[in-house]
């Protein structure tokens, strides 16, 4: 029989978990800064299925096989495309305005849902991704309006597209893994495929970081099998209409992360932005129980 536990822990672990998650973002990007977006996204997603691969291999493992397989590679190959595109992105923009913008990504998954799962939209949620949208244009016009459309803000933001509409089918890629596989399963194969899949330009991208760069991928790894771990905790014991919230406070502690960090500020047309892109978010989550809202960080 379980030991009972504090009715506030899963709370808890969920915030610590999307604060982890948050500060590894913050942390890649300083590293791509340092040794390019594909050095630090390799080596990030090589090290969290490293050192995820003993508890999974702990629990008695079963090697997957047939459409268990296929899922776990078509996640992975998906997995190194969305890592590179948010990766460079978050090179190019404020942190803090990629997350806001990524939000957008379960909007776009209602969309992929009607086409590949045969799932009905509501007008409810049609409103909801309208929404979204607008605050989308809202925090994309406030930096054009402050900075210009650069080349760099074209690149990041064509470039944050891409991953959101990467991260949008994800979703339904993790719908179908979590009705056949394990979470630890899952991590191991998410980092380990999308791995294999970046190593392939290895000889031809790969840069060897200096120690302070790859101290901080390293801990990004750690960060993200870590928040990965937690927020699993959470959702196993929690009702999820209890802890979707927590999933929105990513972008206090990114923003709070990047000050620190890269002394990046945020806009107040980002804030607006979040605030209709999360109501959005909210009005098209299921009424009597409202489902997990799948992480922002299209890396995670």
């Amino acid at each position: 029989m379980s030991k009972p536990y504090h009715p506030l822990l899963p709370f808890a672990a969920a915030l610590a978990g999307v604060a982890c998650l948050s500060l590894m973002d913050v942390l890649m990007k300083d590293a791509a800064l340092a040794v390019g977006v594909y050095t630090a996204s390799l080596l990030r997603s090589f090290l969290a299925a490293l050192m995820v691969a003993p508890f999974w291999l702990a629990t008695g493992f079963s090697w997957p096989r047939g459409a268990v397989m296929r899922l776990h590679v078509e996640r992975g190959v998906l997995s190194a495309f969305m890592a590179l595109s948010w990766f460079f992105a978050l090179t190019r923009l404020p942190v803090a305005e990629a997350i806001a913008i990524s939000f957008v990504a379960p909007l776009i998954a209602l969309y992929l849902a009607r086409v590949m799962l045969g799932e009905t939209i509501s007008r409810t949620a049609i409103f909801a991704s309208l929404l979204g949208f607008a605050g989308t244009l809202v925090i994309v016009g406030g930096r054009i309006g402050t900075v210009g459309l650069t080349a760099d803000t074209a690149l990041g933001l064509a470039s944050l597209a891409f991953s959101a509409m990467l991260y949008a089918y994800n979703f339904i890629l993790m719908r179908k893994q979590a009705q056949l596989a394990g979470p630890l399963e899952i991590a191991v194969f998410h980092g380990g495929v999308s791995a294999l899949v970046q190593a392939l330009a290895l000889p031809f991208l790969f840069v060897l970081p200096q120690a302070d760069a790859l101290g901080g991928i390293a801990l990004s790894a750690l960060l993200t099998a870590a928040g990965a771990m937690t927020l699993a905790f959470a959702y196993a014991r929690a009702e999820a209409q209890v802890l979707v919230p927590v999933e929105y406070t990513s972008f206090v502690w990114t923003a709070l992360f990047a000050f620190v960090l890269l002394r990046e500020t945020v806009s107040a047309a980002t804030v607006l932005g979040v605030v209709l892109i999360v109501a959005g978010c909210w009005i098209a989550a299921p009424r009597r129980r409202r489902a997990a809202a799948p992480l922002a960080r299209p890396e995670a």
